[in-house]
């Protein structure tokens, strides 16, 4: 199994509005609902999946882009930010392991949460 922890290492930094490359992602019935800047990258949640682009090299011309479907996630976390806390955080246990997701302490994690919610319940 791959090491999920290390493959997902992104910081959602902001909310950001949702590009228009992502369309050309989309399948039929996938609306992008909410997007977020990573520090060279892009995170959209859809109504159903996370698309996560993760621009590599010195040129950020390669681009690689991850998809976790919302069936596959058997369960999830949210946690608010505290006083001294620089990020908030979500965890999804997934047909394929666990992972987390770290956003900045800016980002409206309830937002997040609701998101997923919809999609999956």
């Amino acid at each position: 199994m791959a090491d999920l922890n290390a493959m997902m290492a992104w910081t959602f930094t902001q909310e950001i509005d949702v590009p228009d490359s992502v369309n050309d992602l989309l399948i039929a019935g996938e609306k992008a609902q909410i997007a977020y800047k990573t520090i060279r990258d892009t995170a959209v949640v859809t109504n159903k999946r996370i698309i996560i682009s993760d621009k590599q090299g010195i040129t950020g011309k390669k681009v690689e882009v991850y998809t976790i479907p919302f069936k596959s996630i058997t369960m999830y976390s949210s946690e608010n930010g505290g006083t001294f806390d620089m990020n908030t955080e979500l965890e999804l246990w997934t047909t394929a392991g666990k992972f987390k997701l770290n956003l900045n302490k800016k980002v409206d994690i309830r937002k997040l949460d609701k998101v997923i919610a919809e999609a999956i319940l």
